[in-house]
């Protein structure tokens, strides 16, 4: 019974795909709505306005560093899904507890913004993106061993989402080490990062990621 019914259950990929594009959208919400504006009883001038403006860069920081985390985790999905021609039970929990590790971002996100200079939130945020990754790899890697992916989708097409991944969390890894040293330092490597992979320049060792 149970093989038939794993059969049968969770194959339309496009179920999938809703849900996915349900919760980036709420988390991205929730990113936004951590910011606050200065209280009004607190501002008489302009220099405290600007003042308490400037109070909010590490909030705006980490807005920018999770939106931009966001996006490239919601296309990295998709193109995965795109490559899939079914889905079965397996990979569709392997997709949601993708997704489960995303709806951490928005409480890691705040997290650091709270405590910007600290080791142990900006360690908790760079796992937060290593689980995202590990996860995002998995589903790929199964749905190859299932046979799930499309005909048309060749080998070096594989390989390169498999790659693109493990490179990212490779340099994201040594933004978490300078991260150590420098916790601005870390969060600017990793946008960095995230930049390249968001408008894809053909840096050295790095495009063809």
């Amino acid at each position: 019974m149970e093989t038939q019914y794993n059969r049968i259950a969770a194959g339309d990929v496009g179920r999938i795909a809703a849900l996915s594009d349900g919760i980036f959208a709420f988390a991205a919400t929730v990113l936004v709505l951590e910011i606050h504006t200065p209280d009004a009883a607190d501002i008489h001038t302009e220099a405290q306005l600007l003042a308490a403006l400037a109070a909010l860069a590490p909030r705006l920081l980490t807005w920018l560093l999770s939106l931009i985390t966001l996006g490239i985790f919601w296309v990295g999905q998709q193109t995965q899904l795109n490559q899939i021609q079914r889905a079965n039970r397996e990979l569709s929990w392997l997709h949601y507890g993708f997704l489960a590790v995303i709806t951490v971002l928005p409480f890691s996100t705040r997290l650091l913004a709270e405590f910007f200079s600290f080791r142990v939130a900006f360690l908790i945020y760079w796992a937060n993106i290593l689980l995202a990754g590990l996860c995002l790899y998995a589903t790929w890697a199964y749905a190859g061993r299932a046979k799930l992916i499309n005909a048309e989708t060749t080998e070096p097409m594989s390989s390169a989402i498999r790659r693109r991944i493990v490179v990212a969390q490779c340099l994201y890894a040594v933004g978490a080490l300078v991260g150590l040293i420098s916790v601005p330092l870390g969060i600017a490597l990793i946008i960095a990062v995230q930049l390249n992979y968001v408008f894809a320049p053909k840096l050295p060792f790095l495009w063809r990621a």
